[in-house]
């Protein structure tokens, strides 16, 4: 009788694995990200920040050059101010709504081209090896060896003032981070049985490294550059502040806080609320590359 019921329970054990639908790495990493807490507020705070980038300029036209009004200059918040107004009496809380898509347009691109450079030079470095690979990585740790942000000071003193000037010096100092990282991927997936076997029956190399190599390793960059958008958007800002990102009048969280600080003691709003901005757009993104660092660990799979 008590083996029979113990067949019976294993084979029910057995038919519910097999007709339970299996899941893909990206279905199951969605899944655990829907429950997990961090990463949820992480996805909220972003939306709320790339909504606010799309849509500000559509639904109200901003013109900073036209915005001055210096009868209300350093207006603390009010129903018709709500965040107040700087030293030229401009709307901060327009400023901040419109300097969203400024910071995010920086981290995105910015991240985006460091992550595809970083990734080829990665991947060509990690699968051939030899000497490609030792030339490559010692420039990389001479760019390492550099302090990040005084790295792309120099650049941006270099090549002069600007936006387009910022994105550059940012993405040239994240290339190296992803280097390494895509390095290390391939060093360990070049010697899996499946790579192994695409030599072995002829597969060309370019062919191995894009159909085999980087879907493999797509993982570790996506959250790599999920908390590098969060890194690139603050050394934005510290560029802005210092003077050497995006020029006045544009709305830049930066040089917003840059100008507040000579009336932080009588105003202190004008340096509070770009700061909060830019505190509140680091955390999203730092909290959604945790989540998803987490729902993409192969180890947390079920």
């Amino acid at each position: 009788m008590l083996d029979t019921t113990a067949k019976e329970i294993n084979r029910l054990a057995q038919d519910s694995v097999l007709s339970r639908k299996p899941r893909s790495l990206w279905g199951d990493a969605w899944r655990r990200m829907r429950y997990s807490i961090t990463a949820r507020i992480g996805m909220v705070v972003t939306l709320i920040i790339v909504l606010t980038a799309i849509l500000s300029p559509i639904v109200d036209p901003y013109e900073p050059k036209l915005d001055a009004d210096l009868d209300n200059a350093r207006q603390p918040p009010s129903a018709e101010h709500i965040f107040g107004t700087d030293r030229l009496g401009r709307d901060i809380f327009r400023r901040i709504v419109h300097g969203a898509s400024l910071s995010l347009s920086v981290g995105i691109v910015a991240v985006g081209t460091a992550g595809i450079a970083g990734t080829i030079l990665g991947l060509v470095s990690g699968y051939f090896g030899g000497w490609t690979d030792m030339i490559i990585m010692r420039i990389m740790d001479i760019l390492l060896a550099f302090p990040s942000m005084l790295l792309a000071i120099a650049i941006v003193a270099v090549r002069g003032n600007g936006l387009f000037n910022t994105i550059i010096a940012i993405s040239f100092v994240g290339i190296p981070g992803y280097a390494r990282l895509v390095r290390s991927m391939v060093l360990t997936l070049r010697e899996q049985d499946f790579i192994l076997a695409a030599r072995m029956v002829g597969v060309r190399a370019p062919i191995i490294i894009l159909r085999h190599i980087l879907p493999n390793s797509l993982s570790p960059i996506i959250v790599n550059a999920t908390l590098g958008i969060g890194g690139a958007i603050l050394s934005a800002a510290a560029l802005g502040f210092l003077g050497l990102g995006a020029q006045p009048p544009a709305p830049e969280w930066g040089s917003m806080i840059s100008d507040g600080v000579p009336f932080l003691r009588q105003t202190p709003h004008m340096v509070f609320f770009p700061g909060m901005a830019i505190m509140l757009t680091v955390l999203g993104f730092n909290l959604l590359g945790d989540g998803l660092r987490d729902a993409l660990d192969p180890q947390m799979r079920e």
